[in-house]
């Protein structure tokens, strides 16, 4: 499966020079839990997240502690571009989902912006990917028929059961034939494995 498969489009996006506020609002109304920072120029400069924009946005309750809080806090951040992270961690329309979530894994991202030619094209978070494995076994089956018969208009057939995200296909259309079945099947996003039968 492929990230063009999964990833958000249009994408929710925030302005550097947007202030904290604006954009905890923008996160909170889109019920996301980043977004990608753009400069003037429609370039990408960053990514704020959910964690970004509340550091620094609340003071010590005095009622929390026996302890005097005294004075004030650091200064509050006034704009997007001081809170997000500028470095990003990118990925392409064409990358693989098991790179994808290495690289989640490894670098503890939970969105991606997903790039062509240096310019914003979508957004893949966990949820996106949480969406794909939710879908139901019927969906998933009828998706596959669906690849199946536009390869393979005139046959041959195959019989196809998913279980739990896991495509099987039962029958022998040849050896080059069932290769390719497999191949289409594994392309639906959603299923996690497959397995041909041919006796």
């Amino acid at each position: 499966m492929l990230v063009r498969e999964v990833m958000t489009e249009p994408v929710v996006t925030v302005r550097a020079t947007d202030p904290v506020r604006q954009a905890v609002r923008v996160l909170h109304g889109r019920d996301i839990t980043a977004a990608p920072v753009l400069d003037s120029g429609g370039r990408l400069v960053g990514i704020v997240s959910e964690m970004d924009l509340l550091r620094g946005e609340f003071e010590r309750d005095p009622r929390a502690s026996a302890r005097a809080v005294l004075g004030h806090g650091e200064r509050l951040p006034l704009r997007v571009e001081e809170v997000m992270t500028p470095r990003v961690t990118t990925v392409t329309p064409t990358t693989d989902v098991v790179e994808l979530i290495d690289l989640m894994v490894g670098e503890r991202i939970k969105s991606l912006p997903v790039v062509v030619d240096g310019r914003l094209a979508g957004i893949v978070s966990r949820r996106d990917l949480m969406a794909v494995l939710a879908r139901a076994d019927e969906d998933l089956r009828a998706d596959v028929l669906a690849v199946l018969r536009e390869q393979f208009p005139a046959g041959p057939r195959w019989e196809v059961t998913v279980r739990d995200g896991v495509a099987e296909l039962r029958g022998n259309g040849g050896e080059l034939a069932d290769k390719i079945a497999d191949l289409l099947a594994r392309t639906v996003p959603g299923v996690v494995r497959v397995r041909h039968v041919t006796g």
